[in-house]
């Protein structure tokens, strides 16, 4: 039995295929891991709370939804802007348009939130949503810094139709006015 040649053409493009397929196996990996990221952040500024306590014949009943999603721009410049928390946190974004971020920002060093030390932002770049960047003191120590840009929505009510908030939640160990977190959400400022 005679086997079919192969053409030159099908050959390469079978060749190109074959040493491609790990540079873009590669490249999906990068991509789906910087979205898992994106999700599991994002996921961290989701709350859920409902409550109903009846004493003595009162009913109290609580609620709260916070409902979290990333929000990509097409134009990453557009994240560009102050964000701020009302703790004493507050950071400001130049942002180009392949994403590469610089900025500076401020912390409370005490439980007032009266001392604030300074820092600015090193080799950030924005992906997707994913905002990664090092902040560099000025004593020179440094810290990572990682969030994701998110419209973030608050229910008070299951029937509230919600207020929505655009802005940067940022995970990783901060002390803010003598409590220790691992989330905080800035506001951009208008």
């Amino acid at each position: 039995m005679k086997r079919p040649q192969l053409s030159m053409l099908a050959l390469v493009a079978l060749t190109t295929a074959i040493l491609a397929s790990p540079a873009l196996s590669q490249q999906q990996s990068a991509s789906v891991s910087g979205d898992a990221r994106t999700q599991a952040i994002v996921a961290s500024f989701n709350k859920s709370k409902h409550t109903i306590k009846e004493k003595r014949g009162v009913r109290t009943e609580k609620y709260l939804e916070v409902r979290s999603a990333p929000v990509v721009k097409q134009n990453p410049t557009d994240y560009s802007g102050t964000y701020e928390v009302t703790e004493g946190l507050r950071l400001h974004l130049r942002v180009d348009a392949g994403g590469h971020v610089e900025g500076t920002g401020s912390e409370p060093l005490d439980d007032a939130g009266t001392v604030q030390r300074t820092y600015s932002l090193r080799n950030g770049v924005i992906k997707g949503a994913l905002l990664k960047a090092t902040k560099v003191y000025a004593n020179g120590t440094s810290a990572p810094l990682e969030g994701v840009f998110i419209n973030r929505t608050r229910f008070e009510s299951p029937t509230d139709k919600g207020q929505t908030t655009f802005g940067l939640g940022v995970v990783g160990h901060q002390r803010i006015a003598g409590n220790d977190l691992d989330r905080v959400f800035y506001e951009q400022s208008r």
